[in-house]
């Protein structure tokens, strides 16, 4: 489980492909005393396993093995070295829930219309996946490569949000641009809602 506030921006070191698998070293700013083998990471929106932890070159590292569904639904596919992604630890009892709650579990692939930057700050148009687009409401919240956002406006398949300059400088927003590829998570409690309503 994971809030969308992201606690540290890393680095992918190297991509092993190994048959429908890919193994990838991602270089971090956290302690590797803290990261136990088997931790969830969300890694720019997917939950992934470390399944190896050390120190290279004076950073820390973790090691995390990509299945074909995850490289099909995500953008993790396209990763490559020197990318760099947001990460997010998981949550421990007591810790602040700030942003709103995450799973990690990526619902779909959204795209980066436009971008106007004003002030510091950014506008972003997002076009997201038919089938979720309905799960997404004006002043909800919304999972974009791991960042817990609040959604400006909706107008069919896309919608707006706006980044502070705080936000575009500790996370990869800075870098995005329009025709970005963005992992979307819908909100867990509008998806529980459709399906009740869909149960009736």
């Amino acid at each position: 489980m994971f809030t969308g506030l992201v606690s540290d921006v890393g680095t992918i070191v190297s991509v092993e492909t190994r048959g429908e698998l890919r193994r990838i070293r991602i270089a971090c700013s956290y302690d590797p005393q803290t990261i136990l083998l088997g931790a969830s990471i969300a890694c720019s929106g997917p939950c992934l396993t470390a399944v190896e932890i050390g120190t290279a070159d004076e950073r820390t590292f973790f090691e995390v093995v990509a299945a074909a569904v995850t490289l099909a639904r995500t953008t993790v596919g396209t990763w490559a070295p020197g990318q760099r992604i947001n990460l997010e630890r998981s949550l421990k009892i007591g810790d602040e829930l700030g942003g709103h709650i995450v799973t990690g579990h990526v619902d779909g692939v959204a795209k980066i219309v436009e971008r106007r930057d004003f002030d510091g700050m950014a506008h972003y148009d997002i076009e997201a996946p038919a089938e979720i687009a309905r799960f997404i409401a004006e002043k909800g919240s919304v999972c974009l490569d791991g960042t817990s956002l609040t959604v400006n406006s909706v107008m069919g398949n896309r919608f707006t949000i706006l980044l502070i300059p705080h936000t575009l400088e500790v996370t990869t927003w800075g870098e995005r641009k329009t025709g970005d590829s963005l992992n979307i998570e819908v909100d867990l409690m509008a998806r529980y809602a459709a399906r009740l309503v869909e149960a009736k």
